[in-house]
């Protein structure tokens, strides 16, 4: 098996769940989505580009959502009652766009303090995922995306988003 850069004791392994690669130390049993302490990154990236491959017919991306009191369920893990205004919602997530597009600041390091998904704490990460499988309006523009692109301001019944094709 080929060198994955990872400390003694750790693997990589795959999530059927979330179809995703995670860490694995088998000695303690530890799991995790983030590398673990040690790792030699470039020889993980390498090892990744080698060893997964995307699957047929679908994209990866990710999102920063910001809900407002209209969205389909006004709460999120920053807060649990949201009550702002779509508009107010639209103006946050321009601001955001600026800060990505300044180029001082990626969507998915944005999106782990500043998303209401809980997809924040993968660095808004959705995975992979085929047609059919998300909201209309996300999935048309995701699919539209080249790999690296970010959108601009996506309306959904979630909230209102920026959207990252990753893959």
């Amino acid at each position: 098996m080929a060198d994955a850069g990872l400390p003694t004791g750790w693997e990589v392994r795959h999530s059927n769940s979330k179809n995703l690669p995670y860490f694995f130390n088998a000695a303690n049993k530890e799991s995790r989505w983030e590398p673990p302490e040690g790792t030699d990154v470039d020889k993980l990236k390498a090892y990744m580009a080698q060893n997964t491959r995307k699957p047929e017919g679908k994209i990866r991306a990710a999102h920063l959502l910001v809900k407002h009191k209209d969205s389909r369920r006004p709460s999120s893990w920053k807060e649990q009652e949201i009550t702002r205004t779509k508009d107010e919602a639209i103006d946050i997530l321009k601001g955001h766009q600026q800060r990505i597009q300044s180029g001082n600041i990626g969507l998915g390091e944005l999106a782990q303090s500043e998303s209401d998904c809980s997809s924040a704490r993968k660095n808004g990460d959705l995975g992979f995922f085929g047609r059919g499988e998300m909201q209309k309006e996300f999935e048309e523009v995701a699919f539209d995306l080249e790999p690296g692109q970010v959108s601009g301001v996506v309306d959904t019944a979630s909230g209102v988003h920026l959207i990252q094709r990753l893959e």
